[in-house]
Formats: C-alpha cells, sequence, structure tokens
C-alpha cells in the first residue's frame, strides 16, 4: 500500500527573503509576502504545516498606496472596554513613530487567522530604514510588483 508523504516544518529548507518596499504598492507587495511567508511558491506547500520562508521588507515609510486609500481607509481596534473603539488612516499611521505597522497589518490580514497564522506572522521582519540586521543570513532578493 502507497502512502502519501506528508512533509513537516523540520523537513523544509528554510530560506530569508529583502523585499524594498519604496515605490512598491502596499496590498500587492503584502499578497506576494504572505505567499512566500505560507511557502505556496513552493511545490511541497502544505496547508497545515510551516513550511514558508522568512522575509525582511525594508524602506516600509515609502510604501505607495493607490486611489484614496490614504485618506478614505480606516484601521480600527477596541480595547474592549465600553467606548474603546479607535481608529485611524494611513496618513496617520505613515507620520507616527511606528509606520512599519502598515505592512505588518497588510500581511497580517492576509495569514490565516489561527495559531499557524502567528507562528508564520514571526517570520516577517519589516524595518523603516534601508538597513536590517539580518545581512548574516544571506538574504535573496524577492521580486514584487514587476
Amino acid at each position: 500500500m502507497k502512502t502519501t508523504k506528508m512533509l513537516t516544518r523540520d523537513s523544509a529548507d528554510q530560506t530569508w527573503y529583502v523585499v524594498d518596499a519604496e515605490g512598491k504598492v502596499l496590498g500587492r507587495m503584502a499578497t506576494k509576502i504572505a505567499d512566500v511567508l505560507r511557502g505556496k511558491h513552493k511545490p511541497t506547500f502544505t496547508p497545515n504545516s510551516d513550511m514558508g520562508d522568512f522575509v525582511i521588507v525594508v524602506n516600509a515609510d515609502k510604501v505607495k498606496l493607490t486611489g484614496n486609500k490614504m485618506t478614505g481607509k480606516t484601521y480600527y481596534s477596541h480595547s474592549g472596554y465600553m467606548g474603546g473603539l479607535k481608529s485611524t488612516t494611513p496618513a496617520k499611521v505613515l507620520g507616527s513613530a511606528h509606520p512599519e505597522r502598515i505592512v505588518e497589518w497588510a500581511v497580517r490580514g492576509m495569514l490565516p487567522k489561527t495559531r499557524l497564522g502567528d507562528r508564520l506572522f514571526t517570520k516577517l521582519k519589516v524595518y523603516v530604514g534601508p538597513e536590517h540586521p539580518h545581512k548574516a543570513q544571506q538574504p535573496k532578493v524577492l521580486a514584487v510588483n514587476e
């Protein structure tokens, strides 16, 4: 009897990719990053295990939003208390102390809302400037929006 070979996280070869977000459209870039984090770009994709790669995003504050999304889109969060609804726009986020959160929120929304998605999200590293501390991993350049 033949059985299907199930791959595990230990058998996956995980590589590092770097993405320069300067001038890139946020949604298209986030889709490609989510696919790489999940491992969908590999022929060994397994939906129930962590087969994806690590992704480093640099220049996250120079990302581009199309249309009227800079002021028309709204991000909501709730503290859990009555009247605790807070809202913000991408323009406020990019002008704040943590502009990299806009990329994190976009990618997080495209990952599964499970424990697996939480584990995949830890493989995303987002930085504001062009420098990152992961030079030792020798990341490859990931082509996005081209």
